[in-house]
C-alpha cells in the first residue's frame, strides 16, 4: 500500500464525471487499498477516485462503522434531511454548513464486482452523498449553506 496525494479544488479532473469501472484486477485493488491509506492517514471520512488522479466511479468511507468500498454506486433512494458542518481533503480549512439527506439507500460492487445495497444514515449517508457528488464532478464547496470560519 502507498498513500497517494490528495488533489487541490483547483485540479480539473475534480470537475469532470467519472467514468464507471468496468475492469475488476489487481490494479483496482491496488487503488482501493492506496485510497484506504491515504483516507486513513489524512484522518478523513471518505475519499473519492478523482482525488487522488483517477476518473473513476469509486470511492472509500469509514464514518465509523468499518471501512467501505464503492465500486459504481448508485443513490436508490433518500429520506429526511440534515444540516451540518461539511469539509473535503480536497478543500483543506474550508468548512460549511450542507443539507444532505438523513437517510440514504444505495447500491454499489465490491472489488470483486460484486452488487451489494446498505442502508444507512447520519454520517454515513452525508459522506456516500459527497463521494457520489466528487464522481459526478461536484464539490461541497458549491453547496455550502453558509461558510463557517476555522
Amino acid at each position: 500500500m502507498a498513500k497517494r496525494v490528495i488533489f487541490n479544488k483547483s485540479e480539473p479532473i475534480l470537475h469532470k464525471i467519472c467514468k464507471r469501472v468496468d475492469v475488476f484486477d489487481a490494479k483496482l485493488c491496488k487503488l482501493l487499498d492506496d485510497m484506504h491509506e491515504t483516507l486513513s492517514a489524512a484522518n478523513g471520512v471518505g475519499l473519492a477516485a478523482p482525488q487522488v488522479g483517477f476518473l473513476k466511479r469509486l470511492c472509500v468511507i469509514d464514518a465509523g462503522e468499518g471501512y467501505y468500498e464503492l465500486i459504481n454506486p448508485e443513490i436508490l433512494e433518500t429520506s429526511g434531511s440534515q444540516r451540518d458542518v461539511e469539509g473535503c481533503l480536497s478543500c483543506p480549512n474550508e468548512w460549511g454548513y450542507v443539507t444532505r439527506p438523513m437517510k440514504v439507500r444505495f447500491k454499489a460492487q465490491n472489488r470483486n464486482g460484486m452488487w451489494y445495497e446498505k442502508d444507512v444514515e447520519g454520517l454515513f449517508a452525508r459522506a456516500v452523498c459527497h463521494e457520489v457528488d466528487h464522481l459526478d464532478g461536484k464539490l461541497f464547496v458549491d453547496l455550502i449553506e453558509e461558510y463557517v470560519e476555522n
